[in-house]
């Protein structure tokens, strides 16, 4: 089938917005450009016997394309089956072994030994001790700890609900959006049963009138299968009894009830009262607002408490940024509503992982620095410090308050099919709003679910974020939830609409390229004396370019890191840019490429 290597390569292609180079992604898998090149050989000879080729351009590099979608995607399922047994590949980039080893002890009951797992992997074993101590570190994290039993080796320790909530991280691999996508990883449940689980959730949260996102019901739904194999396997949690009593006056408590009798009919596992309020929590924590077209009536359904703190963030934000967007009513109105189940999954302890993070931070560093200040705010009024993928959530509402602001009424025609929420749907509706004038006139956005409930006569054609595999009556636009200039050029297409962009700020004196660096600190160190030598910043740069660093590292993949300072350092806004002659450790990504950026808010603010 396919090696550690090539599934690598394999990825990349697939995430790939355009044509990539051999020299990029031999950087990224960490091996040669002729490796790669070899590499690639082999690989088209698989994807082509399975619907897709790879379009090799000289000097551009190479592009995935596919041809017959389902025989794609049942390659994709066997790649997936096969990823996920015993005789699979063996993982030898270190992060793939770290992988493996958090998912070999979370899903043991026993104790593993060190010799058994350095056989498993074919690697030493002070080399598997190296990978554990990146494992431990990740652990720690979850409260979870590696307890070591002499003669018998390592066993994990640890609250249940977190032990629960760390296997649903990295069990599950949630970078895929689309419902009807296996995911890369090892599922607890067979097929059959999770699509079981899926359809008695989706039939209650209709009934009941729950919106989820697709990507808040692909969580419930991992939560509610991890937690049928563990209360399978005599595992419990254990809630206090106050906390139990306060989650069982919530109507969350009462569907959460219905479903867990749905699925102690059909698969009959029975779920006890403490695992009923453990799932009533993920459905308080991933619930939203089902309509997106606000208006500022709806401020009146946001409770007082969430109203105050939403006003104190965005006067924060106003403080700091200068973004224009305070009085904003569907901000205020979105955030409002956003907030509530947000604390909610932080009051227990509860992960919601961002799958879009990177790409917030890449596209959008204005309305992500705005998520920080606003986790400063809750930290203050509330005692609850939310981590970056919760910021990156908010980031959303205001990257499309944002958009709001540059943008004037506008008709448009067309439905949004988005898998990541409201935040994410509010964000590509007014960039489509704004980007493409009068031409386009969205009459809402729904969730892949939902899709096949909606009336089709009104429309012209769907914008969707996610492939739609079902025939439908009107041409379907896939786009990126951030439109790169592919998926722009594919809406020119139907609109026949043509826009050009421009770059600016860039400075000769302040490009540094092919430096010997080994680690961020090196890096941050020469760009503070660099940037003080030469009289750009103060002397308090540095220092708070690590007070950012701090809140959320500056990587977000790609081999690129955008560190920059928490309040400005500057009047002017220009960049700074530095490559490394090879990779190095940036939080928990590799960065090659570092590009620093010194921004005038008052003039950001209006790009």
């Amino acid at each position: 089938m396919l090696n550690t290597r090539l599934k690598a390569i394999l990825r990349e292609l697939m995430a790939a917005k355009s044509y990539i180079t051999g020299e990029d992604l031999a950087k990224i898998i960490d091996v040669t450009s002729r490796t790669v090149r070899n590499d690639m050989k082999e690989l088209e000879e698989v994807v082509s016997r399975h619907g897709g080729t790879i379009k090799s351009v000289r000097g551009t590099g190479y592009q995935l394309h596919i041809g017959d979608d389902q025989l794609f995607r049942q390659f994709l399922q066997e790649f997936v089956q096969k990823g996920s047994s015993q005789n699979s590949a063996i993982p030898d980039l270190p992060e793939e072994r770290v992988q493996y080893l958090i998912t070999r002890l979370l899903l043991s009951d026993r104790y593993l030994k060190l010799d058994d797992l350095a056989d498993e992997l074919y690697i030493s074993k002070s080399t598997t001790q190296n990978d554990l101590r990146d494992v431990r570190k990740i652990f720690g994290l979850y409260g979870i700890t590696m307890e070591k039993r002499p003669n018998y080796g390592i066993k994990l320790k640890g609250d249940e609900v977190k032990l629960r909530y760390c296997m649903s991280e990295y069990i599950f691999n949630r970078n895929e959006t689309h419902p009807d996508i296996l995911n890369f990883g090892v599922s607890v449940l067979s097929k059959d049963e999770m699509d079981t689980i899926r359809a008695i959730i989706v039939a209650q949260i209709k009934r009941h009138d729950i919106c989820l996102s697709d990507i808040g019901l692909n969580n419930l739904v991992n939560h509610i299968a991890i937690s049928f194999k563990r209360i399978q396997n005599g595992n419990f949690v254990t809630l206090g009894s106050k906390e139990l009593q306060d989650l069982m006056k919530e109507k969350e408590y009462g569907v959460a009830s219905i479903i867990v009798s749905k699925i102690a009919e059909q698969l009959g596992v029975i779920f006890p009262e403490e695992e009923i309020a453990y799932i009533s929590i993920h459905l308080l924590g991933t619930r939203m607002k089902a309509n997106l077209q606000q208006t500022g009536s709806d401020v009146l359904d946001i409770e007082p408490d969430m109203h105050q703190l939403t006003l104190k963030i965005l006067e924060s934000i106003e403080n700091k940024l200068l973004l224009g967007i305070q009085n904003d009513q569907d901000l205020i109105v979105a955030l409002g509503f956003h907030l509530k189940p947000a604390i909610n999954r932080f009051k227990y302890n509860m992960n919601l992982r961002n799958p879009m993070l990177s790409e917030i931070k890449s596209n959008y560093p204005i309305a992500f620095e705005a998520g920080i200040i606003a986790g400063v705010v809750i930290k203050q009024e509330e005692d609850i410090e939310i981590n970056e993928h919760e910021m990156g959530y908010l980031a959303l509402h205001i990257g499309a308050a944002i958009e709001r602001r540059k943008m004037s009424n506008m008709p448009k025609k067309c439905l949004i099919v988005c898998a990541s929420g409201m935040g994410s749907a509010s964000l590509l509706s007014y960039k489509l709003q704004s980007y493409f004038g009068s031409r386009i006139e969205i009459v809402g956005t729904t969730e892949y679910y939902n899709l096949v409930d909606l009336p089709m006569q009104s429309l012209d054609f769907i914008i969707s974020t996610i492939p739609i595999a079902r025939s439908m009556p009107v041409p379907v636009i896939v786009v990126n939830t951030f439109l790169g200039n592919h998926d722009f050029q594919e809406i020119n297409q139907v609109l026949n609409i043509n826009k050009g962009r421009t770059l600016e700020y860039t400075n000769e004196n302040l490009v540094f390229l092919q430096r010997k660096f080994e680690t961020r600190e090196e890096v941050l160190q020469f760009f503070g004396d660099a940037l003080l030598r030469q009289g750009y910043v103060g002397e308090s740069f540095l220092a708070s370019v690590y007070d950012r660093e701090a809140l959320s590292p500056t990587s977000f993949g790609n081999l690129v890191a955008i560190p920059h300072p928490a309040v400005p350092q500057t009047e002017t806004t220009f960049w700074a840019v530095c490559t490394l002659q090879k990779p190095i450790k940036w939080g928990d990504k590799r960065v090659q490429l570092i590009w620093q950026t010194f921004h005038c808010w008052t003039s950001m603010a209006t790009q």
